[in-house]
């Protein structure tokens, strides 16, 4: 439900204005002055100002330069006597949305309610995802080709086109906001909001507040209405991380919510309705929880109605490789250095290491190894000691060494781009070294294999990065980044 603001020192026109709106379906809030209404605005979350022009003491003029000093995205809509158009005019060029004269249409005047809280809507969508355009969470930047992930990977395309609930499980660090942020761009939901909330990180108070809002005063430190991640989820994605350590209490109002589709915000009495698909995440075994009585197991299956469970990295071995490569371009982009490479030692340490931590963790080594080192290559003593410490149960130095040399690997002393890929992609590398380029036709005769799998190979490499298509047609040529 919208909030609209009216400030006008003619009582009349209030009461008749809230009426009207109140019965379209805005909540209303009203002032005979600007000082109050200023006030107003900073105590609670508005959408919308309607504001006379001619007021004792602070003007419609001034109370409208305040304002877009404080909150400049609140629209203004200004109303005037046909004496004053010409200064509507001038708060138009300084701001405000639009200007209706007294006496004015009840039609012409919802009318232009409307398209400003649309506006404003835009406006306040926009910024949710301004905070994305950098990295947009597409199936691309989910790193990975195991087995596991590609059958992660049709979980996403299958549910992200549905409004279906979704229970994303995993240890800390595989990803599991990725996944979630991979559904919703992926989604009919994409150009609305994503909202995320990690419910371990706040008291239960405070996390109720932050999921439904409040109204000013309803606890200690209210000192201003605030809506919740839900009313801001409207017609988006909310993803509720850690979604297992939420209290009992708060258990029953978010299925409340997931059944009813309403809320009411904290000290508030008005029943508000929302459109917000959920994904939830938990490293918590929540069948588990719910046997041992500390989550509600109607809540558990109607989080669950399709469930991604995310592999731990020592599950996904193969995966490591390519996963480096990625955060090697990653963190050089990000710090302004020279992309570095990890030697086929250092690698070996990475592929027999514990990794407690999973991908955070692997991205954290890379991201200290790449500052740290001195050279263009990464090497063992450029690696943390904890690495050194433990190794993956039941993976010997012997057997890493194997799989990391095998006839799927490229040979001791290559660097890591040419690491992880097959025997034909690692004799293209060396084709392309000794020639400049390669083509689809040489690819087929070094190789001796048919066209369709020529061109998977080489698109592969292509979306690697580690070589670059040149030209069209049958004169496309691949040559090293």
């Amino acid at each position: 439900m919208e909030t609209i603001l009216i400030v006008d020192d003619e009582k009349n026109y209030l009461l008749v204005l809230e009426t009207l709106l109140t019965d379209v379906g805005y909540e209303v809030l009203t002032c005979d002055n600007a000082n109050e209404a200023l006030e107003v605005t900073t105590s609670h979350d508005l959408d919308l100002v309607i504001t006379d022009m001619r007021m004792p003491g602070v003007d419609g003029m001034e109370f409208l330069a305040q304002l877009r000093g404080r909150q400049p995205e609140i629209p203004v809509i200004m109303m005037t006597a046909y004496a004053t158009v010409e200064k509507a005019v001038e708060a138009m060029k300084r701001g405000a949305f639009d200007y209706i004269t007294k006496p004015f249409k009840n039609e012409e005047l919802i009318l232009t309610i409307r398209k400003a809280l649309e506006m404003h809507r835009l406006k306040r969508e926009n910024r949710f995802l301004s905070q994305e355009l950098q990295e947009r969470f597409k199936f691309g930047n989910i790193v990975g080709k195991s087995k596991v992930m590609r059958q992660v990977y049709e979980i996403i395309e299958k549910v992200a086109q549905t409004r279906a609930s979704v229970l994303i499980t995993g240890e800390s660090g595989t990803g599991k906001e990725l996944i979630a942020r991979a559904i919703h761009f992926s989604s009919p939901r994409s150009d609305k909001p994503f909202v995320s909330v990690n419910c371990s990180a706040l008291p239960e108070t405070l996390l109720e507040s932050e999921l439904f809002g409040h109204e000013r005063g309803a606890f200690t430190g209210a000192v201003t209405r605030r809506k919740g991640r839900f009313e801001l989820a409207h017609n988006g994605t909310l993803f509720l991380d850690e979604v297992g350590d939420m209290s009992p209490a708060l258990q029953v109002k978010l299925l409340r919510v997931l059944q009813e589709l309403r809320f009411e915000r904290v000290g508030g009495t008005t029943t508000l309705q929302v459109d917000a698909r959920l994904v939830a995440a938990s490293n918590r075994d929540l069948k588990r929880e719910v046997e041992l009585g500390r989550f509600r197991e109607d809540l558990y299956y109607r989080l669950k109605v399709v469930h991604i469970s995310v592999p731990p990295l020592r599950e996904r071995r193969d995966d490591i490789p390519i996963l480096v490569h990625h955060f090697l371009r990653k963190v050089a982009k990000a710090n302004g250095l020279p992309v570095k490479n990890l030697s086929h030692e250092a690698l070996k340490h990475l592929y027999q290491y514990d990794w407690v931590g999973n991908v955070r963790e692997l991205e954290n080594v890379i991201e200290r190894a790449v500052i740290l080192c001195d050279g263009g290559e990464i090497r063992p003593q450029d690696l943390p000691e904890e690495l050194f410490q433990k190794r993956l149960p039941g993976i010997t130095g012997k057997e890493s060494e194997e799989a990391l040399s095998g006839p799927e690997m490229a040979g001791a002393g290559d660097l890591l781009p040419y690491l992880g890929l097959n025997a034909r992609q690692v004799k293209a590398i060396n084709f392309i070294r000794k020639n400049g380029y390669i083509t689809n036709d040489y690819y087929i005769q070094i190789n001796q294999i048919s066209d369709r799998h020529a061109r998977r190979d080489l698109s592969q490499l292509v979306e690697m990065e580690i070589v670059a298509r040149v030209g069209g047609g049958r004169s496309t040529r691949y040559v090293l980044k």
